[in-house]
């Protein structure tokens, strides 16, 4: 490691390099094209910044392409790896979709060293010849599992040809997938395999919990829990929709949540993210948008609204939580036959996943009982003043004391009148008409005696 390195690497109070950062970094100085493995939250990020910006040359352009599968996690990239390249000397500038492509190419003329951005707007810029890579020795996929997939395979592909033939290449994740065993034959060099996972220890205590909720009453329950001290959660939902109709309710009635989709502007997006990391809000709304690469400090919580549908899903989700040695909880929500195809989907995995239940202002692993209502009492006849113990339902209950000094007749019940009923009979009812007639006639007579 360099010496500027060595000296930032205390500052920022790391005492050792983590499992990844230690194994990645002579390969990559080296020049090997490697694939690295390790877990969520165990600086992978650090792992290929510090060899990749060890080779750069200042002042000599774009030299460095760093690959990344949504705009947050560019733009979080690129900050942690500005942070280093300043100590170099080293510009960094990220170009991601939804961002203004104009102010993008300006900044591209002052010739970043490294670029750090996403597939599609790299390639963009690229084919626009706006983006020149004859001079790129590195090219890094980050969350390469998701990256190699579909049309972003061919995309990423497609940047690794623009590139000179001889390029470095580097490739990191925390889940294997097939396609990470077939690098050679999908990009033409042999790749170094560093699998890191079984040896990490950078990984915090993290609970996993199936609370059985209906989906009529997930957001009653997400409002409940904001009733817990210092709680905060990323929320994945699967349908933007169920995300939308949620946001918007929880707006109306005030609630300390925002969310982060694909549909707002970047602007939003980052706003969201920077007052949720801030704890200006305690409930960021998200898709598997956010489960990629996300470093959020401390995070308590992460809540499963809508259940991931794989295990790399989940793998990803729950890395929000737990990163660095802090402690974490998994909470995924959803009715008992959902809950029971998670566990079947996850039954392989080291994961002990254990039903938990909300009581109070807490989440326990204890099943709360029903209160047990107290049995009516009967008043039966007491003698002398004795308290009396009514028996029902094979419960005995003390009764009051019954008074002894009144006398007998006010004990008595009063008699109640047989009331006969004929249904022949109707009740008469005054109308108001026959009412004016006899005031009409009464005035008349009056009349009459006067006239008399």
């Amino acid at each position: 490691m360099l010496k500027q390195f060595e000296a930032h690497f205390k500052d920022l109070g790391y005492t050792e390099q983590t499992a990844i950062q230690a194994a990645v970094y002579e390969p990559m100085v080296g020049d090997h094209n490697v694939l690295g493995l390790a877990p969520t939250g165990s600086g992978k990020t650090v792992a290929f910044t510090l060899p990749a910006l060890a080779n750069l040359l200042p002042g000599d352009g774009t030299q460095l392409i760093v690959l990344e599968p949504s705009q947050e996690l560019a733009i979080q990239t690129s900050r942690v790896m500005r942070d280093w390249a300043k100590l170099l000397d080293l510009q960094v500038l990220a170009l991601t979709g939804g961002a203004n492509v104009k102010r993008q190419t300006e900044r591209l003329k002052k010739r970043p060293e490294v670029i750090v951005g996403t597939p599609g707007r790299v390639l963009n810029l690229v084919s626009d010849r706006k983006l020149k890579l004859h001079l790129v020795s590195l090219l890094i996929i980050d969350e390469a599992d998701d990256l190699l997939t579909g049309d972003t395979l061919d995309t990423v592909r497609s940047i690794a040809q623009a590139a000179p033939a001889e390029v470095q290449l580097g490739f990191f994740s925390a889940t294997d997938t097939p396609i990470l065993h077939e690098l050679d034959q999908w990009f033409g060099q042999t790749v170094e395999r560093i699998d890191v996972r079984q040896q990490d220890q950078t990984q915090g205590v993290v609970r996993h919990g199936l609370l059985e909720v209906g989906m009529g009453k997930r957001n009653q329950m997400l409002k409940r829990m904001l009733a817990m001290p210092n709680f905060r959660a990323l929320v994945f939902f699967k349908q933007a929709n169920t995300l939308r109709q949620t946001a918007t309710r929880f707006y109306h009635e005030h609630m300390s949540a925002a969310s982060l989709t694909s549909d707002l502007r970047q602007v939003q997006r980052e706003k969201a993210l920077q007052d949720f990391r801030l704890g200006r809000i305690r409930l960021l709304l998200t898709t598997d948008v956010a489960a990629r690469g996300l470093d959020i400090p401390k995070l308590p919580a992460v809540i499963n609204y809508d259940l991931p549908s794989s295990v790399n899903e989940y793998v990803h989700r729950v890395g929000r939580t737990g990163r660095m040695g802090e402690p974490g909880q998994v909470i995924s929500l959803g009715d008992d036959h959902d809950l029971r195809d998670l566990k079947k989907m996850l039954k392989d995995t080291d994961y002990e996943l254990v039903p938990v239940y909300f009581s109070g202002r807490t989440l326990t692993t204890e099943r709360p009982t029903a209160p047990v209502k107290a049995p009516v009492a009967t008043q039966a006849p007491s003698q002398e003043g004795v308290p009396v113990i009514s028996k029902k339902d094979d419960a005995t209950v003390p009764v009051a004391m019954q008074p002894t000094d009144q006398p007998a007749a006010k004990k008595a019940a009063k008699p109640v009148k047989d009331v006969v009923s004929n249904p022949s009979k109707k009740k008469k009812h005054k109308n108001r008409h026959t009412k004016n007639k006899g005031m009409r006639k009464k005035w008349r007579d009056h009349d009459e005696q006067n006239q008399k």
